[in-house]
């Protein structure tokens, strides 16, 4: 019995573990991944949604929706991404709150977001320079993704999407979304082309997109800023 227990938690945390890696997932999604029946998935997920680790949403679609109703994903709560990232979250945000109130106020912040993505984005810039241009977002979520991001970057209409499905700042970047900002800028001059955020995993999304259009390269003097938001969309 004990062997058993042991192997259904193994399977249980391989259920989750590959919700983290590739994001909000139907049953169907996470049976063809793991070599499970759906019926062996339905039942983790069920145990994995009963512990608050899961739980179940409607599938977000972008751009036009296909008929029918839409097909219902798994996603790692709050409390599911914690069991695997166990970061400082209540002394970064102390430390933030303090730049903001005694070091020049949100601009502040901002400041030190984007200070921090180009020291950490010395790797990521390695990655995409040394990739041909046609696989320079595949090379930034390879570079991302040993950074613990999980990401991915997949085809989408008229451009690319990079997905990363972790964030390990994700809870401090609730309250200061500079992060998530700076962070898109650093995309924008990296690949030398305007991008927009499509969604974040702060803003409440299970996985942060960006969109990277298929368009003549900019210089990174000329990239846009001014798209580095989130699409309310």
């Amino acid at each position: 019995m004990e062997e058993l227990a042991t192997r259904e938690r193994s399977t249980r945390n391989r259920v989750a573990r590959s919700i983290l890696d590739h994001g909000p997932s139907t049953v169907a999604d996470l049976a063809g991944r793991l070599r499970l029946t759906q019926a062996a998935v339905r039942r983790h997920l069920d145990s994995l949604v009963g512990d608050n680790v899961v739980e179940a949403r409607e599938q977000r679609v972008y751009g036009a929706r296909a008929r029918g109703r839409p097909a219902k994903v798994f996603a790692l709560t709050d409390c599911g991404r914690d069991a695997f990232d166990q970061s400082y979250d209540s002394l970064a945000v102390e430390a933030l709150r303090w730049i903001e109130r005694n070091a020049g106020g949100e601009a502040a912040v901002a400041a030190f977001a984007r200070d921090r993505i180009e020291a950490q984005g010395g790797a990521y810039r390695e990655a995409v320079e040394a990739a041909d241009p046609a696989q320079r977002t595949e090379a930034l979520a390879r570079a991302l993704t040993a950074d613990g991001y999980a990401a991915t970057a997949r085809n989408a209409p008229v451009g690319e999407q990079l997905c990363q499905h972790h964030c390990p700042v994700a809870h401090v970047a609730e309250q200061y979304p500079q992060l998530c900002e700076a962070e898109t800028e650093y995309f924008s001059r990296l690949l030398g082309t305007h991008v927009q955020r499509l969604a974040t995993i702060a803003h409440g999304d299970g996985v942060c997109t960006t969109f990277i259009p298929h368009s003549a390269p900019q210089t990174t003097e000329s990239a846009s800023a001014s798209t580095a938001g989130r699409n309310p969309a």
